[in-house]
């Protein structure tokens, strides 16, 4: 991502999320800077549609909308994920993706698949990937 689209949709942010605090503020942000890098990995033909107002990012892929909820298995709470469902039908999703996002190298899966059994992630996102930020590679875990 260029600097000057950097700004100003940081921009964007800390106008359109006043009643933020600084700390979800900087949430978001980061939430932009994964969902960007994620789609330069992925598919950089998908069209963002919305990411500030909820956790998780509407995208268009082939005339299809898809959302995509990013989660660090280090420093986040997992989301509800019957909320993630509702969001889907009351957005009009055809899918869900559910990204596991990693600063560092990782070739062990296991706490990710661990995770994906406990919380019952596999019946509630229709794809599961692991994205691994710097080394910009993602995996597909489902």
């Amino acid at each position: 991502m260029e600097l000057a689209t950097f700004n100003e949709l940081t921009q964007e942010i800390i106008s359109e999320c006043f009643f933020m605090t600084e700390s979800q503020q900087e949430e978001k942000v980061i939430q932009l800077i994964d969902l960007h890098h994620f789609i330069e990995c992925f598919n950089q033909r998908l069209e963002i549609l919305s990411y500030i107002h909820h956790s998780i990012n509407i995208v268009k892929q082939n005339n299809t909308r898809v959302g995509i909820l990013f989660y660090d298995l280090k420093h986040s709470a997992l989301p509800d994920c019957n909320a993630s469902e509702e969001f889907k039908k009351k957005h009009s999703l055809a899918a869900l993706w559910f990204v596991f996002v990693e600063e560092g190298f990782t070739k062990e899966t296991t706490c990710h698949t661990d995770c994906i059994i406990e919380n019952s992630l596999d019946i509630f996102f229709d794809r599961i990937f692991l994205f691994n930020f710097f080394q910009s590679v993602i995996h597909s875990l489902k």
